[in-house]
Order: C-alpha cells, then sequence, then structure tokens
C-alpha cells in the first residue's frame, strides 16, 4: 500500500515506519523535522505542519491511508479535513490508554493511580475519540496503547482487546513501541477495526 505517516519522527512514528517498510509497503513519512525520521527502503521523508489541512492535502493525496502519531495538539477536526480534501478514506491514529475502561464505565484516567501530571496529555486524545465517533466519511481507527508504551524488544506477541484496558497476570498493562507498531500495521492490513477502537498489551 502507499502509506502516509504523520508524526513520523517520533517514537511510535518512527517504529510504525520500520515495519511498513520491512513488509514492503511505500512510506511517505511526514514531520517537522525530517531528518530526524528514520531511513529505509520505500519511505520518503517530508517536511509538513499537519495543522494546516490544505497544505497535508496537497502531501497526502494518492495515499492509501493515513496513519497518524500525533500529539492531540493536532485536533481530529484538522486531520478529518485534510483527509477529505485529499480524498483519502482511511486514517488510522496512535490513540491514548486514558480512555480505557478498567471496569465498566470506569475510565482508566479515573483510578487514582493515574497520574495526576498526564491527565492535561490524556484528556485531549478523549476528546480526539469522542470525535471520530461522530465521524461519519472517514473511516476511522483509534489504537490505543497499553497503559505504558516503553522503548523494548520486537516480542511478536501480544494480546488484543476492544474498549478495556488489557493486563497481565500480575495486573500489568504494557507493550514496546515495535510490538504497538506490529499490531498498527496488522490492522491497516487486516482492517478488523473499521470505525472502532483498539488496544493491545502483552
Amino acid at each position: 500500500m502507499n502509506v502516509s505517516v504523520l508524526g513520523a519522527s517520533g517514537q511510535a512514528g518512527s517504529e510504525i515506519i520500520k515495519e511498513l517498510a520491512a513488509r514492503g509497503h511505500h512510506v511517505l513519512a511526514i514531520a517537522r523535522k525530517p531528518e530526524a525520521i528514520p531511513k529505509a527502503p520505500g519511505v520518503i521523508a517530508k517536511a509538513s505542519d499537519a495543522s494546516d489541512p490544505a497544505a497535508l492535502a496537497a502531501l497526502i493525496r494518492g495515499t492509501d491511508a493515513v496513519i497518524s502519531a500525533l500529539h492531540f495538539d493536532i485536533p481530529a477536526a484538522t486531520l478529518l479535513s485534510a483527509l477529505k480534501q485529499a480524498g483519502v478514506k482511511r486514517l488510522l491514529v496512535t490513540g491514548g490508554a486514558a480512555s480505557l475502561e478498567v471496569a465498566p464505565g470506569k475510565l482508566l484516567i479515573d483510578t487514582p493511580d493515574f497520574p495526576e501530571e498526564w491527565k492535561p496529555i490524556a484528556r485531549p486524545g478523549i476528546v480526539f475519540l469522542d470525535a471520530l465517533r461522530k465521524e461519519k466519511e472517514i473511516d476511522w481507527t483509534f489504537f490505543s496503547p497499553a497503559a505504558l508504551l516503553f522503548k523494548g524488544p520486537r516480542l511478536g506477541h501480544f494480546r488484543l482487546g476492544r474498549n478495556q484496558l488489557v493486563t497481565d497476570a500480575a495486573g500489568e498493562s504494557k507493550i514496546s513501541f515495535a510490538d504497538y507498531a506490529i499490531a498498527m500495521v496488522d490492522e491497516l492490513e487486516q482492517h478488523r477495526h473499521s470505525r472502532a477502537r483498539f488496544t493491545a498489551a502483552y
């Protein structure tokens, strides 16, 4: 596929690009600092500011799907506008874990152990997901990671979930950026969560 990746120089974006390239996809890697984007076969790095929908639309036109690994200072409406202007129908988003349920009706962000200093960063992700759930034209997928997303080995195995936090026998919820990237590219190829959210953890 021809895939555009936004936020391509970050930890999640970089691993997603490596995974896409390893599977033979053609990647347009977009970031404000393209020199920080990993070099790989089939990857073209471009500079762009995703806050400008018209400029972004001009870059992504002709791609099969957009994967966003941007922070949530770029609202959903801005990205959706760019995709619509470009005629791109599919959007996959690197989401956050804060909106996952730990019990029926109780979100991770509302638990006592959720760090207070993370809440201002996490809440925009919840707003973003709520905006996507109202979207009818773009085929979106919101991929919430485990509670802990860390730089670690590519193990190639994990468990998938939908709206509930996935934890291991010790009660921990974690996944490496490399394995997160596997699950993201699997979703791109298998298209199992259309207009839905999913998660993955060990």
